[in-house]
């Protein structure tokens, strides 16, 4: 899919669009780059810190260099297999620190709940800097009907599958449903921590970060330079959500932050997204790479 939308992308611009944006790229200013993967890596950074302290209310106590190699092995396979990074975080910190997979996993689901609480906030103040734009959009396009026949078909598979696994007497049920409560166990943690505080500003710092990294990368393209916090932080948000729907974004990125930013009559927004999903995909795959051979190193010895 991510390939299929690069080609997809690159197929309906011109040969001088295409010529446009690669000359754009070339005569980017690579201080900015530099600042954005700084930006990136001390997010990096912070979210292996933050990690230990979801582990340590279940008695486990990793490496620093362990979690942050685990998190960059993540990033690393996101790159290629969709939402696979999160089990190899897992599998990553059981074998360099003997922690349970199934706990550990755990954590990172809590992890997931606290930034997606992080990013509804952002998502929030998003629509407030930009209601007037946001709102005569949606009266034109929105179309309720359908959004609730969707919501009330996802809630009756929920209620369904969580009666099969509460009363199942079956095996492989079962084993689902053991598996799911040590995923509690870690989501509890985030309940049960110690450092609540250094746990919230560390998300904080992670967050800011990651606006940090996206708002800096705004001068890098003549037409997104002159974009005001607002359309940034929306832009943020539409990106955050592209970054989930393919692996790491491949193509889908560039396209989604042309739409946004020329919804807000902003130009070179797809040179943007390409800038910016490039160079982090780029840094992640290499540094992400590098861990996992240092992971396979340490395994044989």
């Amino acid at each position: 899919m991510g390939v299929f939308l690069v080609w997809y992308q690159l197929s309906k611009m011109t040969a001088v669009e295409r010529s446009d944006m690669w000359e754009a790229i070339k005569m980017v200013n690579p201080l900015w780059i530099i600042i954005s993967l700084l930006f990136g890596l001390l997010s990096h950074f912070s979210r292996a810190y933050r990690w230990k302290y979801l582990l340590e209310p279940l008695s486990y106590k990793p490496k620093f260099i362990t979690s942050f190699m685990a998190i960059m092995i993540g990033y690393f396979a996101n790159t290629f297999i969709i939402r696979s990074g999160e089990v190899l975080r897992g599998v990553s910190l059981s074998k360099t620190d003997g922690i349970p997979f199934e706990k550990a996993f755990g954590t990172i689901v809590a992890e997931r709940i606290a930034d997606l609480i992080v990013l509804l906030l952002i998502m929030t103040t998003a629509v407030v800097l930009q209601s007037t734009a946001l709102i005569a959009y949606f009266k034109e396009n929105a179309n309720p009907t359908g959004f609730i026949i969707l919501l009330a078909v996802g809630l009756t598979a929920g209620i369904f599958g969580l009666r099969l696994l509460k009363k199942s007497s079956h095996p492989f049920i079962q084993k689902i449903r053991n598996f799911g409560l040590g995923l509690l166990d870690g989501v509890r943690s985030i309940l049960n921590m110690q450092h609540n505080t250094a746990f919230i500003l560390h998300t904080l710092f992670i967050w800011g970060m990651y606006i940090g990294m996206f708002w800096i990368m705004k001068f890098t393209v003549p037409g997104t330079a002159e974009a005001p916090l607002g359309v940034i932080l929306a832009s943020f948000v539409i990106g955050a959500f592209a970054m989930s729907a393919t692996n790491a974004g491949m193509g889908l990125y560039p396209i989604a932050m042309a739409a946004i930013f020329t919804f807000f009559g902003f130009e070179d927004g797809a040179t943007f997204g390409w800038l910016l999903w490039g160079t982090q995909t780029i840094f992640n795959v290499i540094i992400g790479g590098i861990c996992a051979l240092i992971l396979l190193l340490i395994k044989r010895r």
